[in-house]
């Protein structure tokens, strides 16, 4: 038996990431319930960042500069007036982090010290701690939402199924470590990160399996860009899940690519080691199935101090027995961000009513088909503080307990991993994601423990299979041409559910 609990007005926020915690800041006094599935702020992508946040604060630069470099690793697919909007509060929230606690890193001279990494044309990446941004962001920001008394945690508690009546939201069915219960509130926000747990090779924690995509799906919500998945070029090879990254901040302190044989086999790649994550990742991808290995070769930075620079990177790759000062560190590209999600509007509502979005669940448009490095944290605050404010402009309506549905299948990767690595990894094609689609579909349907991860990879691949061309972070082998027209895509899960069937059906088409 679910129990139910009245919110009181309050708004129920999933997901204890930078997103999260800054929505249910920026909404104080009102009073917030936010919900995560682990310690707060704890099995978060946010808390794993290393790269910082990109802001156009240096005195050469300036929004439209930052602007036109994400246009164009976005290859076309960028919502402009969004992104235009999104960036151009980038200062601003750099300014609201600081006000918040964060202790960003400074030069000689007391000014924010400013990093280059690939496809940005001025320095402008914003850390705290080195390369530990996000820890120290996070780790200020979990301090100051126990800090503020509108704001109740509840840890342990995983949201399962949103309770939706006539499109509008009526409350959240959560599993806690002791029984179910539901919370009956009609101001919802999905801030539940990506899907990086699902695949074998993958830098979000191994949680991050699409759980806000789930949520909304099943709810009836749109999805957006689905198809585009950034795989980040260097993720420390090892054994361990998830990975650990090496920051494209290594990158661009003037590390280079090299294989087994001491190779520098990008060199004559526009932009080499600087060129967009896409194009990066798929030249190690090649090289590393035409059975070579792929090094990161940081042993002869200039001016650099690797261990003081990247203490984080550092320490990892010695736990690895590895010394990056004195060896290559060898990398393969992993899962690393989501591009689509659940669509959302520049307030950051979705098709739902009730229902708001933000950070790396949200699709807003930002990152197009490739998203330029150091700008999701970015997004997750400005877009956080933008869902607070339209929120804040709403009034509850009158509460009426909503009927509870059942908390459904369990959220289990395991089968799905194999499923989607092999057939939506860094290189694709119509065979192989037709095969998945007829793998998955019977996943997606049923109530076992693989079947909300399945959903979401189901309509990954059905939004892959549809996009017939090469963009971004989407490349058809099949298809290796950009089509002359740049068009997003939107999907819902029952025009996946409805597609897996008719590949079923028809197992040549």
């Amino acid at each position: 038996m679910t129990t139910v609990h009245d919110a009181n007005g309050a708004v129920v926020v999933i997901g204890g990431g930078l997103a999260g915690l800054m929505t249910a800041l920026g909404l104080a006094p009102r009073p917030v319930l936010l919900l995560s599935s682990a310690s707060l702020g704890f099995e978060t992508s946010s808390i794993l960042a290393q790269g910082g946040i990109a802001a156009s604060i240096g005195p050469d630069d300036d929004a439209s500069l930052h602007l036109a470099d994400t246009l164009a690793a976005g290859d076309g697919l960028c919502d402009e007036s969004v992104a235009a909007a999104i960036l151009s509060g980038a200062p601003a929230a750099i300014e609201r982090l600081s006000q918040l606690g964060v202790a960003f890193d400074r030069d000689a001279d007391g000014n924010l010290a400013l990093g280059l990494e690939a496809a940005h044309s001025r320095r402008r990446i914003i850390h705290a701690g080195g390369d530990a941004s996000g820890h120290d962001i996070i780790r200020t920001l979990v301090r100051k939402v126990y800090e503020t008394p509108s704001i109740t945690v509840c840890e342990a508690t995983r949201a399962q199924r949103l309770i939706v009546e006539d499109n509008t939201v009526r409350g959240v069915v959560c599993q806690t470590d002791r029984d179910p219960v539901a919370f009956a509130a009609d101001h919802i926000v999905v801030a539940t990160g990506g899907i990086g747990g699902l695949f074998l090779h993958g830098t979000n924690p191994a949680g991050s399996c699409g759980q806000g995509l789930a949520l909304a799906a099943r709810a009836g919500a749109i999805m957006a860009d689905l198809e585009f998945i950034q795989f980040h070029p260097t993720a420390l090879d090892t054994g361990s899940f998830p990975l650990k990254l090496i920051s494209e901040a290594v990158r661009g302190e003037g590390a280079t690519l090299i294989d087994e044989n001491g190779d520098r086999f990008i060199a004559d790649t526009p932009g080499a080691e600087l060129a967009p994550r896409d194009v990066v990742a798929r030249a190690v991808w090649r090289h590393m199935a035409a059975g070579h290995r792929a090094f990161l070769d940081a042993r002869d930075l200039q001016g650099i101090d690797f261990a003081r620079r990247f203490p984080a990177i550092t320490s990892f790759c010695r736990d690895a027995g590895i010394d990056p000062a004195t060896q290559p560190i060898p990398v393969r590209p992993a899962a690393h961000y989501h591009m689509g999600g659940i669509a959302v509007d520049k307030r950051g509502r979705t098709s739902i009513d009730g229902l708001w979005a933000c950070g790396e669940v949200a699709c807003t448009g930002l990152h197009g088909a490739n998203r330029l490095a150091s700008n999701s944290l970015v997004e997750a605050v400005v877009c956080a503080g933008l869902v607070a404010q339209d929120i804040a402009g709403t009034a509850s309506t009158k509460k009426r307990y909503p009927r509870t549905p059942d908390g459904g299948g369990g959220g289990d990767p395991t089968l799905i991993r194999p499923i989607l690595s092999r057939a939506a990894g860094v290189l694709r094609d119509g065979d192989g994601l037709r095969a998945a689609a007829r793998a998955l579909s019977p996943l997606a349907a049923s109530q076992q423990a693989a079947s909300d991860p399945a959903i979401v990879a189901l309509m990954i691949v059905i939004a892959a299979l549809r996009r017939e061309e090469t963009r971004g972070a989407h490349a058809r082998t099949d298809f290796p041409e950009r089509a002359i027209r740049a068009e997003r895509a939107t999907l819902r899960l029952s025009d996946a559910l409805d597609a897996a069937q008719d590949y079923i059906a028809d197992p040549v088409n």
